[in-house]
């Protein structure tokens, strides 16, 4: 099934809007969209800096015992992020059909599990194992991204998205079940909505184990999870918000332009470039005057609002651009330089309803 889905997705359908039809999503500019939305309402104090010296706390339900060829370039990339005490690998059954774990798997040999934090997602795309155990497929897939990561536990195991099968309290038991055999030590979910997530929490708490976090797109050009109320929800609650595509798959970076533009599979926050120009111009103005890239100015923003945000990474200069987001913060005045232009983004009822 896993196949089917990669194939279907080279093929024109995506994963965030179904049927892809080529063209650009119009953007909706968020001061249009929410314009009595206050953007520094609930933003990080401006005495607060984001560091790698910063920890993240997950809630987890803790026991007494406490792209093969481009492997070379990953592994600097992966040493320098680690040397900038930037330890924490997200990953996915589903991303490579595995390969992408396999190769984590080598990136952690000779390393003390205690040096990094890894999670990885339950695939919800229906498989042989969810229709002939609903309940345990959370655990059985699990077990297979164990032995690819070569490792006996994972920090925190995630529902990949809402679109299972299965009930939400179906697999809430499930991934609870993981948690009480030690197979991970926290629960998240990804690209669930404000009410959905609500729900797994509240099924969860039923077995003692706590939402650690909510994983959703969120960047400069999708606003949606802030705007909507999700962050400050997970704040309230103690629950993780985690921004993925958040340098909208490379537009925030200063790679593209209206003349260069992104691969067209590259489908998150797929506004013309045109329409993201400006906003890369004003990012790099701003990452001039603090001696960085665009890339570091989208990633301090982020993280300005809260959330703690997720990068692709392949090559070491990657890396480097983007652990320059760390020490140093964008003063309350460029964020909402930021906010003024910035989009409110769209949600799915296949994916993306975070």
């Amino acid at each position: 099934m896993q196949h089917v889905l990669q194939a279907g997705l080279s093929t024109g359908m995506s994963a965030t809007d179904g049927i892809h039809t080529g063209e650009h999503v119009r953007p909706n500019p968020a001061r249009e969209t929410h314009p009595r939305f206050d953007g520094l309402a609930s933003v990080i104090p401006e005495n607060q800096v984001p560091s790698a010296r910063d920890l993240v706390t997950y809630r987890g339900k803790y026991m007494d015992d406490r792209l093969s060829a481009s492997f070379p370039a990953i592994q600097q990339a992966w040493q320098h992020c680690f040397s900038k005490g930037v330890n924490f690998i997200d990953n996915a059954q589903a991303y490579g059909t595995g390969e992408s774990e396999a190769i984590c798997g080598r990136l952690f040999k000779g390393m003390k599990k205690l040096d990094f934090v890894i999670h990885t997602k339950y695939f919800v795309i229906p498989q042989l194992k969810d229709l002939l155990h609903p309940k345990a497929a959370p655990l059985k897939k699990l077990e297979g991204s164990l032995e690819r990561l070569g490792v006996d536990s994972v920090d925190i195991y995630l529902v990949h998205g809402p679109i299972h099968i299965q009930s939400i309290s179906t697999v809430a038991k499930g991934m609870a079940e993981c948690v009480e055999k030690g197979l991970t030590k926290c629960v998240g979910v990804a690209n669930y909505s404000l009410e959905d997530m609500l729900q797994f929490a509240e099924e969860l708490a039923k077995y003692n184990v706590p939402l650690a976090l909510n994983q959703c797109e969120f960047s400069v050009l999708r606003r949606l999870p802030e705007l909507s109320g999700m962050i400050q929800a997970c704040k309230d609650r103690g629950i993780v918000f985690q921004s993925y595509s958040s340098l909208a798959q490379g537009r925030l970076s200063g790679k593209y332009n209206a003349q260069n533009p992104p691969p067209k599979e590259y489908r998150f926050s797929s506004y013309d470039m045109k329409e993201i120009d400006p906003i890369v111009a004003l990012l790099r103005t701003i990452g001039q005057r603090h001696g960085v890239g665009p890339a570091a100015v989208a990633l301090n923003y982020n993280m300005c609002k809260g959330a703690t945000p997720l990068v692709g990474i392949r090559r070491p200069e990657q890396a480097e651009q983007d652990c320059a987001a760390l020490e140093w913060r964008l003063s309350n005045r460029e964020i909402r330089e930021i906010d003024e232009v910035s989009f409110a983004g769209h949600a799915t009822k296949m994916w993306q309803q975070g």
